[in-house]
């Protein structure tokens, strides 16, 4: 979502870090680009104004002006700000101290994402050892109610079951009344919505809040409307009193305004982004961590998550036992592509380190990383088992076998083949080191990532 946002500022800092010595024009003159980034960004005019403000004010301080690195200074000066206008410092976990089955709100126009939200949610909530209860209130299209269904039973969470020309209250209602007799602590709610807001819609709504008094009222926004998506949460909020925002699709091409904006306009925290539409596609919004990507540093805290929530440790210690007793082959190799699959795209595990994703873009005829990676699991599912045990045995007529029946070519396995050699060097290097050595690669060094990424 911020590839655009994240190159420009990149160039206009570049400008910054070829001068040894930066004078107050200089930092006046950046600022100036800044703006102009974030205004093509899409990003509210005021926010703009204040936020550059607040960079100027601390930019042309002496500690910025006398500094030995001054380009970094003003570097990390945006990024504070970044994260300050993104609402660094506030509480943006989820309130469900109350009585369960605790109501939790969902609102928004129709085609935010809101339904397949409620969804996401559910999952979230059920790792963090939660009972919830899904609750389709959304009697006008007939599909919403279907499609709550379809995800309750991919996910293997409950959905109330409610009618079309049901009144949505007394649906809320009867879900609370169920809830407590089958022991669910969490009631997400899928409302209503409309193309555009309306009295009607509003109405319901309000009378949904003053029935259950949901702990939380959570505002979806689609990122890709931009400001538009800011303009409605200040409406939602005005009539219910929005408790924190939903923004979905920011894996698209969305320019970013809206991200940077609805905190400082409304008030109110991002709780939760969609990145996907994978069902544990949606995380936790960190301020600090987003500001950080914006600005091409990476995010290695939230990979570090990503492994631990799609590596499972009995798995991890399995695999490390394996590794010791019959050594690095294309089998483990194998298995250890299939849990980056689980983090998510190649691309989007890139960004997150430092560096990387930068350098994928320098590498112009370089595959995309998913592509590469469905192309070794097609090369490696082609062998027999034997194969896969002892690559040694691969000689020139195995290969062309290989190739066939991968539909890749037999300079695409001997690539893979040398890739494995050396990441294989590697593995015998690491156990070396013994058990604390293997430990720190399976589970510190990386959680399971191939030596050879």
């Amino acid at each position: 979502m911020f590839d655009s946002l994240s190159e420009k500022l990149d160039g206009v800092f570049q400008k910054l870090r070829g001068k040894g010595h930066l004078t107050e024009d200089n930092v006046k003159e950046a600022l100036r680009e800044v703006r102009l980034v974030l205004l093509e960004a899409d990003v509210n005019f005021k926010v703009v104004k204040d936020f550059v403000a607040a960079v100027r004010e601390r930019a042309v301080g002496q500690e910025v002006l006398k500094s030995l690195t001054p380009a970094q200074q003003v570097i990390k000066i945006v990024r504070d700000e970044l994260a300050t206008l993104m609402g660094e410092g506030s509480d943006n976990a989820l309130d469900l101290a109350a009585r369960p089955p605790v109501p939790i709100m969902l609102c928004g126009l129709q085609g935010s994402g809101k339904t397949t939200t409620c969804g996401k949610l559910a999952l979230q909530l059920r790792r963090e050892k939660r009972n919830p209860l899904l609750v389709p209130a959304d009697v006008y299209r007939p599909a919403a109610i279907d499609q709550l269904k379809t995800l309750g039973r991919q996910l293997g969470i409950e959905v109330f079951d409610s009618q079309v020309g049901q009144d949505p209250v007394e649906i809320c209602e009867a879900a609370r009344r169920y809830g407590e007799l089958n022991g669910f602590d969490t009631l997400i709610l899928d409302t209503a919505g409309r193309l555009h807001i309306d009295e009607k819609l509003m109405a319901e709504l309000e009378r949904i809040k003053t029935s259950l008094a949901p702990r939380e009222i959570l505002f979806v926004a689609d990122a890709m409307t931009g400001q538009d998506a800011v303009n409605v949460a200040q409406s939602f909020d005005e009539r219910l009193g929005v408790t924190g925002v939903v923004l979905t699709k920011l894996d698209g091409d969305a320019r970013g305004g809206a991200a940077l904006s609805v905190r400082a306009v409304t008030g109110k925290p991002i709780k939760f982004v969609g990145m996907g539409e994978k069902l544990d596609a949606l995380e936790v919004f960190h301020p600090d961590r987003m500001a950080q990507r914006i600005l091409g540093m990476g995010d290695v805290l939230s990979l570090i998550e990503k492994a631990e929530a799609a590596i499972d440790k009995d798995t991890a210690a399995d695999m490390e036992k394996r590794l010791r007793k019959e050594g690095f082959t294309l089998d483990s190799f194998l298995e250890q592509m299939q849990s980056i699959k689980k983090m998510g795209s190649m691309e989007s595990i890139l960004k997150m380190i430092p560096g990387a994703g930068k350098q994928m873009k320098q590498l112009k005829d370089m595959q995309l990383p998913d592509k590469e990676l469905k192309k070794i699991e097609a090369i490696i599912r082609s062998m027999t088992a034997r194969e896969r045990r002892d690559h040694r045995i691969l000689n020139g007529s195995r290969r062309m076998r290989i190739a066939k029946g991968s539909g890749t070519t037999v300079h695409d396995v001997n690539v893979l083949i040398k890739r494995f050699t050396e990441a294989q060097k590697m593995m015998k290097k690491m156990q070396k080191l013994g058990p604390k050595g293997m430990k720190k690669m399976m589970r510190g060094g990386g959680g399971g990532m191939p030596p050879f990424m």
